[in-house]
């Protein structure tokens, strides 16, 4: 029982990853300088660096292939629920 409950918590943790990515992402890089004087190291330099991951268009298709049926088999109308329901997700998980 133990193994079902963790295989589905790493499902959903992947599906958030490729949320993530699928929709893109900043990321804060810290670079930090210190100096050993007298035995004592103390913190000269810090640079914070904002960085923007784009959208990942892999991501994205993992996702869409992961519909309950092929695209080409749906219809105008499954397309369009179908696009609602992994827009309503993607707004969830961000």
């Amino acid at each position: 029982m133990k193994e079902k409950t963790k295989k589905t918590k790493t499902i959903s943790d992947f599906e958030q990853v490729l949320i993530k990515k699928a929709l893109g992402y900043d990321v804060k890089e810290v670079v930090e300088e210190y100096v050993n004087e007298d035995g004592e190291i103390r913190l000269t330099k810090k640079k914070v660096t904002k960085k923007n991951v784009p959208p990942d268009l892999t991501a994205l298709k993992i996702l869409l292939n992961d519909c309950e049926q092929p695209l080409e088999r749906m219809s105008d109308e499954d397309l369009e629920n179908e696009k609602n329901r992994l827009l309503k997700l993607l707004e969830e998980k961000s």
